[in-house]
């Protein structure tokens, strides 16, 4: 009588074969193998595109060859912008790193990718002296723009345009020194002037940075 009865081991053996062979296994299986690939494919498409900030007003300022340049020159690329000036030692010589570093890793996108640093301190900053700075660190006018003008043309661009902090306070060293302040977060623009991201200059935040170049680079026109 002991003999007759399955060992634990065949049965489960057996009930391996039966589903095996049986059609909702290998439709469930398929479908597991299948769908949760499709599923995160989704999913990402989803959340492909950072969310629309607001659209820049039309600017033109003076780049470091004396050239006019602005909002018509970039309409069209994505592009990366900075707010520096060129007498600063503190945070602005690590956002000019960063911004190199954006640029490098962003050389696939060719022309149709742009780096943007305005100057904070037009007053002193001209277009020569943006020009020394841009070769001091490397940077190709091609690919790399160092924009001044007029202070009001600056303040309205960087305040009233890309929303960002910019201004001077008397020190007291006296009537000839001020202290300059303006924020310090890249600002991602798409094709359609619109601001896509504000990223600080950190390792993670490249990281998120140049994750979502790609993804507004490769997104369909208007999106």
């Amino acid at each position: 009588m002991a003999d007759s009865i399955p060992r634990p081991d065949a049965a489960r053996a057996g009930l391996a074969v039966r589903l095996v062979s049986s059609p909702l296994f290998w439709a469930a299986t398929i479908g597991v193998l299948f769908g949760l690939p499709m599923i995160r494919s989704v999913t990402r498409r989803l959340s492909a595109s950072p969310a629309i900030l607001g659209t820049l007003p039309a600017f033109a300022l003076t780049d470091q060859t004396g050239r006019s340049f602005g909002t018509r020159q970039l309409a069209g690329k994505v592009w990366v912008a900075d707010f520096i000036f060129t007498s600063c030692a503190e945070a602005c010589p690590l956002l000019t790193q960063r911004m190199a570093e954006v640029g490098r890793r962003a050389r696939h996108l060719g022309p149709d990718f742009h780096l943007v640093s305005i100057s904070v301190d037009p007053e002193r900053d001209t277009p020569a002296r943006l020009a020394a700075y841009a070769a001091d660190h490397g940077a190709n006018p091609v690919q790399w723009s160092f924009l001044t003008g007029p202070a009001d043309a600056v303040q309205a661009a960087v305040t009233e345009g890309f929303k960002v902090g910019m201004g001077r306070e008397r020190t007291d060293g006296g009537p000839e020194f001020w202290e300059i302040f303006h924020g310090e977060n890249l600002v991602l623009v798409d094709r359609g002037l619109r601001i896509r991201g504000y990223f600080p200059a950190t390792p993670e935040g490249l990281d998120k940075l140049l994750e979502a170049v790609a993804r507004v680079a490769n997104a369909p026109s208007g999106s």
